[in-house]
C-alpha cells in the first residue's frame, strides 16, 4: 500500500462496485482500528467483524443514501470516505462525513485530503450546503479537519472510548458549503 497520491485513483463506488468490495474495505477497517482509531469499534476487532459491519451497510448503499469512495492504488484500497446524506425533509441541506480512513501504510501522502475533497465536492452538487462529522480531539484527522476550513463547534469530554476501552474528548465540526 505505499506510494504517493498520484499513483492513487479515488472513485464512487456503485451498489454492486461496493458489493464487491467489502473484503478489501474490511481490511482497511481492522487496519486502521488495529492502528489505534476506533471508528466505533473496539479490540479486538478482525477482519469478520469488519466485513460484517460493510455488509450491513449495503442497503443505504444500494438506496443512496450513503456513498462511499475509495482510493485505490498499487496494493488495492488504500482509503475510504463516505457521506451520509440526510433523509429528514427538514435536513435534507445537510450531509454527515463519516468514516473516512486511509491505511497506516499510505498515510502522510495526502489521501485523506483528497478524499475528504470529493466528498464534499458530491455533497454540493446533491445540493447539501451543511457538512458535519466528528472526530476525536488532537487526532491527525482533528489538525486534517481544521486545515481544510472545517469549524469546529464543541468538544465533549470522554464523549466515545479507543479500541482499547479508554474515554476519549471528541470534537464536533461543521462545514457551510453555499
Amino acid at each position: 500500500m505505499t506510494g504517493n497520491l498520484t499513483l492513487h485513483t479515488i472513485t464512487r463506488l456503485s451498489a454492486d462496485d461496493f458489493h464487491h468490495s467489502v473484503k478489501s474495505l474490511a481490511g482497511l477497517l481492522a487496519d486502521v482500528v488495529a492502528d489505534g482509531s476506533s471508528l466505533g469499534f473496539l479490540s479486538p476487532f478482525d477482519q469478520d467483524g469488519a466485513a460484517a459491519w460493510w455488509h450491513a451497510q449495503q442497503p443505504a448503499v444500494s438506496d443512496g443514501s450513503l456513498v462511499v469512495w475509495v482510493a485505490r492504488g498499487p496494493g488495492g484500497i488504500a482509503g475510504t470516505v463516505s457521506l451520509a446524506l440526510e433523509r429528514k425533509p427538514n435536513g435534507r441541506h445537510r450531509a454527515e462525513i463519516v468514516k473516512l480512513m486511509v491505511h497506516r501504510d499510505a498515510r502522510g501522502r495526502g489521501l485523506a485530503r483528497a478524499l475528504l475533497a470529493h466528498a464534499e465536492q458530491a455533497a454540493a452538487q446533491t445540493g447539501a450546503t451543511l457538512l458535519l462529522l466528528d472526530t476525536v480531539t488532537g487526532s491527525a484527522a482533528d489538525h486534517l479537519y481544521r486545515a481544510a476550513g472545517w469549524t469546529r463547534y464543541g468538544i465533549v469530554p470522554g464523549y466515545a472510548v479507543d479500541p482499547a476501552g479508554s474515554p476519549e474528548d471528541c470534537s464536533f465540526y461543521y462545514k457551510q458549503l453555499a
